[in-house]
């Protein structure tokens, strides 16, 4: 009889023993299905463009040559029309990230600074120059550096910037959502992202 009871006994532990194990290895195999199927979502993630702009620029372009000390001097001028796009972008791809399957969380590292494209058209109207001072390629590169830094300005000035870190928050928050779904935590740096909204609180 005691043979029979230890028997029952040690088949039942050794049942036990499989499914624990089995349990666990089944609860292993999801959080590194749900480990990689969240890296592959953000890798998967290319660039993003978020915002886009187009600004409009009248420049009246002047160059004085003196000739012969301040005995003589030659101007040359030009009255330019710029049209430019501007188009902000995030390479998503490049966000540095962390994954702990221990604790079940998503950490974003950092986001990659916005990348900046500006496209402008360059029309030339009412050229004046002469032998002494004539137009040459160095004053259409100056007159393209003159653009460009004013454009620059114009750019920091405007709410482009602003929009497109919203539109990016936006985007980021599918990642919340996933995460959210599988019963991950995510988290920027060191705070926890407990909603979408909180999101628009992370400062880059």
């Amino acid at each position: 009889m005691r043979k029979i009871l230890f028997g029952v006994i040690i088949t039942l532990v050794v049942l036990f023993t499989f499914k624990y194990c089995g349990e666990k290895q089944d609860d292993k195999i999801v959080l590194q299905e749900s480990s990689a199927l969240i890296q592959e979502q953000i890798k998967n993630v290319g660039k993003l463009i978020v915002t886009e702009g187009h600004f409009s620029e009248v420049f009246n372009y002047k160059n004085s040559k003196e000739i012969f000390g301040d005995y003589f001097t030659s101007e040359k001028k030009a009255l330019v029309v710029v049209n430019a796009d501007v188009t902000i972008a995030y390479d998503l791809s490049k966000i540095e990230f962390q994954i702990d399957e221990a604790t079940k969380t998503l950490t974003i590292l950092s986001i990659p600074k916005e990348e900046i494209k500006i496209s402008p058209d360059f029309e030339y109207y009412d050229i004046q120059s002469d032998f002494l001072n004539p137009f040459e390629a160095k004053d259409y590169n100056d007159i393209k550096t003159i653009v460009k830094q004013s454009l620059d300005k114009k750019i920091e000035a405007s709410d482009l910037k602003n929009n497109a870190q919203n539109r990016l928050m936006s985007e980021l928050s599918k990642f919340y959502i996933l995460t959210n779904s599988l019963g991950w935590t995510l988290q920027y740096n060191s705070m926890p992202i407990t909603k979408t909204e909180a999101l628009l609180d992370i400062k880059l």
